[in-house]
């Protein structure tokens, strides 16, 4: 049983283990499942982001609100038609992440990793690695739980809330969930996946969380995009010998007490931030019919 990522790796090493088989292992401990059900039950989430993802990119999805639906297909277009800037593999991965937020505005069934708000990353570098690394379905399953490790760290020792951390803890944690398991994906070590979560999210503190009409839609959406984004960049940091200057477990701790510190307004409220200029406002208004003047509460 492991508590910190520390302990995760030194766990993993010790016992000669992918990151991956660490987590299953604990499941079993702290679950009292045996594995065959845990790994049906993870089966079964993998089943699920491939459905959001395939739906995104397929059929047209329009969130009630009207503030998102249809970009995931549109940069679908614009890959298969274009000689994109970013490169195939990192613009599919960001497609298939906004495909997953998309359904999930639109009311559709997603697997929460590790919210809804952040739904996207997860499964976008996932399955936007699928075409190039070739996993099983073995492999795609040991990514979310290697994923899933770094992010039983983050909920024990941090928050994944967007209100009570900022989106720091939702996309941030996300994007180090996905640059870990990436790396492990990729032949990476222990460390480097440590390192590569905490690349993501070091680079990701102080991300607010200001939903536009207090809907997970805009900016939620784009925020996945860029965390998928980022967790391939953070991956290939790592896998190339770059460390972390700040160690794993402190990143976390940092998340942490930057989320302590962040105003109300700017932690889920849609007070503050993109949600409070005057489009925003204008938007709450629209979609709800009611006076979106501005109302911060005092901290």
């Amino acid at each position: 049983m492991f508590q910190t990522v520390e302990e995760l790796v030194k766990e993993a090493n010790s016992q000669n283990l992918p990151l991956s088989e660490v987590m299953i292992q604990t499941e079993i401990e702290t679950t009292g499942k045996n594995r065959a059900e845990i790994i049906e039950k993870m089966s079964s989430q993998l089943t699920v982001m491939e459905k959001a993802v395939q739906r995104g990119l397929h059929e047209e999805i329009k969130s009630r609100s009207g503030l998102s639906g249809g970009d995931a297909r549109l940069l679908k277009h614009y890959i298969e038609h274009n000689e994109s800037l970013s490169g195939s593999v990192v613009l599919d991965a960001v497609s298939k992440a906004m495909a997953t937020n998309e359904v999930n505005a639109a009311m559709g069934t997603i697997c929460a990793t590790p919210t809804a708000g952040s739904a996207g990353v997860v499964p976008g570098v996932l399955f936007g690695l699928q075409p190039k690394l070739n996993p099983t379905r073995d492999q795609m399953i040991a990514f979310l739980f290697t994923a899933g490790a770094f992010g039983f760290v983050v909920a024990n020792n941090a928050s994944i809330s967007g209100a009570a951390g900022g989106c720091q803890a939702e996309v941030g944690s996300a994007t180090g969930m996905a640059a870990a398991a990436a790396v492990e994906m990729a032949g990476g070590t222990a460390e480097q996946s440590a390192h590569a979560m905490a690349i993501a999210l070091g680079n990701l503190l102080g991300l607010i969380c200001d939903p536009v009409a207090g809907l997970v839609e805009a900016p939620c959406v784009k925020r996945n995009a860029i965390g998928a984004s980022s967790a391939l960049v953070a991956a290939d940091l790592a896998l190339a010998g770059i460390k972390s200057v700040i160690p794993c477990d402190e990143v976390i701790d940092a998340m942490y007490r930057v989320g302590r510190m962040m105003p109300t307004a700017l932690r889920e409220t849609a007070l503050g931030g993109l949600a409070d200029t005057k489009t925003g406002r204008a938007l709450k208004e629209r979609i709800f019919g009611i006076n979106a003047k501005r109302s911060v509460p005092k901290e």
